[in-house]
């Protein structure tokens, strides 16, 4: 599930658009690039690090963002998405070999050969609780005598059956949005003819001055269902209905779960032997996909065109976005990701960002030999950490960096919380909805009031999330591969978890997400800091190449062959 809004969880889903300002909103336009001693805020020091890179040569670096899908059309975005030298577009046939047909821009792993492509998938807690349903429900268990392998289903999916039970507060929830939709949606009617338009931002209707008692009854009710939900002044009551309505949506089918199996929406769509991890040249190239929003935003952030003088810039200057869409709206599927990563690692991404997660991972081991594969070839991965308020050192967040299946972990792997400005919304610098953990988020970066690219031509916004601060710390470790080429993707992990650097104003208190107690920074990661690319870049600087030892790589087992599509 895309990072930036957890469609099952009522108090996460107002960390997907909100975060109120103290300072106009094109004052707080990239902050998340600024330096706090010359700009006052906790960013990262963008142009420090430039001038520090000033003569320096750089290299093109290839990123792949697996998302959900990217607006190959967006002004920012054009000049900066990867391009296969080896697949000549639209000519229908696999001109590399690799078993992708017109795999231009990345590859797309929930579409089919037709060009149908899955938008929604249930969470994967109810499709595991479903899964074995009539194998353990309703039958007396005895854990002991269970095989190993089958003891660990069974465990999983008892955890999931637990967690399916619908509780009253979730019930309460769903009564309240849907009781909210509907006024919303008489509001919006008695609105849109009184300012004679059918779109209009909150921004708009605040400066808009009603002439009856009505409207002006509309205006407020209006106005203040927003605040309660957290939307922005410059969204559209378009975007606004649908989110509430794909929420509402979303919160009744997941209440309705434990007695009816959702959709097998990927069945009707994808159609490929799931459970088989080599049956795996399926999808399609349509790397855009019926809602791009989440993966243009996130490119954007990473390396939007930093040479054009319009719109916004990226982290990164001389970078490629390979898109490889395998996140839909609901839980990603384990094959899926695992399958990207394959994909990402085989077509030459040195980096590539994750701005997704979910409680549950059945297929896990999958995903583990995705990441190791991922380590011996080299590349770096970035990961959010999710948007629960929850501590991740005691509850599960996938994919993570330890391999269970390799009794190790990844060195290759950055798991990145969210951190704010004293000048946004509440003035908590770390932001309130981010996961944390001493032990398994390794620093923070900036993920709330993020301005970046939206799909559309010319089309821009704030987003706030883990997912927006996972590509942060992606533009800096691209930056750093561009640079520093001969670099390993260990010691750019090691240049940027270096960098971390403490709040300094002992004004500020340190809140834990999703508490009102104040704690040391150490606490809620390993780094106990936030990024900064400035001495990211002055630390890459000093190290010196790894000499790589002559043993042999130890690859993954069975999964990723070097095997070629069957004809």
């Amino acid at each position: 599930m895309r990072c930036i809004v957890r469609k099952y969880g009522f108090a996460a889903f107002t960390c997907f658009i909100w975060a109120g300002t103290v300072q106009g909103q094109n004052n707080l336009k990239g902050w998340h690039l600024k330096d706090l001693q010359q700009d006052g805020f906790y960013g990262i020091s963008i142009t420090n690090a430039y001038t520090f890179l000033k003569d320096k040569k750089s290299t093109p670096v290839i990123v792949a963002v697996i998302d959900s899908g990217v607006d190959t059309t967006q002004e920012d975005l054009k000049a900066i998405l990867w391009h296969n030298p080896k697949e000549i577009p639209g000519n229908g046939i696999d001109d590399d070999g690799n078993g992708y047909v017109d795999d231009v821009y990345g590859w797309n792993f929930l579409g089919n050969k037709d060009g149908n492509n899955l938008k929604k998938a249930s969470d994967e807690k109810t499709r595991l609780y479903h899964r074995y349903k009539n194998k353990f429900s309703g039958t007396s268990i005895n854990e002991d005598s269970l095989p190993g392998t089958e003891k660990a289903t069974y465990e999983l999916w008892a955890k999931a059956a637990k967690e399916m039970s619908a509780n009253s507060e979730e019930q309460a929830e769903l009564m309240f949005v849907e009781m909210a939709l509907k006024a919303l949606k008489k509001h919006e009617k008695t609105l849109q003819d009184a300012m004679g338009k059918t779109e209009f931002t909150c921004e708009q209707l605040e400066k808009f001055q009603p002439a009856t008692s009505p409207v002006k009854a509309a205006k407020l009710g209006y106005l203040t269902s927003l605040k309660l939900f957290g939307f922005e002044g410059d969204d559209s009551n378009t975007l606004i209905l649908s989110q509430l309505s794909e929420y509402a949506e979303g919160k009744k089918e997941s209440l309705e779960a434990r007695d009816v199996p959702p959709p097998d929406y990927r069945e009707k769509v994808i159609k490929d032997d799931y459970y088989n991890i080599n049956d795996r040249f399926y999808g399609n190239a349509d790397v855009m996909g019926p809602n791009p929003l989440h993966g243009t935003h996130v490119s954007g952030i990473i390396a939007a065109d930093r040479t054009n003088n319009v719109g916004t810039e990226g982290v990164a200057d001389n970078v490629r976005i390979m898109m490889v869409r395998a996140i839909p709206d609901g839980d990603e599927y384990d094959k899926d990701v695992a399958l990207a990563i394959k994909y990402a690692v085989d077509n030459g991404a040195r980096v590539i960002n994750m701005s997704f997660g979910k409680a549950f991972s059945p297929e896990k081991k999958w995903v583990d030999e995705a990441v190791q594969y991922a380590e011996t070839k080299d590349v770096l991965i970035v990961h959010a950490a999710g948007n629960e308020s929850t501590n991740l050192d005691e509850n599960d967040n996938f994919p993570n960096a330890d391999l269970q299946e390799f009794g190790k972990r990844a060195d290759n792997f950055i798991t990145v919380g969210a951190s704010s400005d004293p000048h946004i919304g509440d003035g908590k610098l770390i932001a309130d909805f981010s996961n944390y953990g001493k032990t398994n988020v390794d620093i923070f970066a900036p993920g709330v009031k993020i301005y970046s690219t939206l799909p559309g031509k010319s089309e821009y916004g704030f987003l706030k999330g883990t997912s927006m601060a996972s590509p942060v710390v992606t533009g800096v470790a691209a930056l750093i591969r561009s640079y520093y080429p001969d670099l390993s993707a260990r010691q750019v992990k090691y240049a940027i978890e270096k960098s971390a650097a403490p709040c300094v104003d002992s004004t500020i208190r340190i809140i834990k997400p999703g508490t009102k107690e104040a704690v040391p920074m150490a606490t809620l990661c390993e780094t106990g800091g936030m990024i900064n690319a400035f001495a990211a870049l002055q630390i890459a600087a000093t190290l010196q190449p790894e000499i790589k030892e002559k043993k042999k790589i130890v690859l993954p087992k069975a999964t990723f062959k070097n095997s070629k599509p069957t004809k």
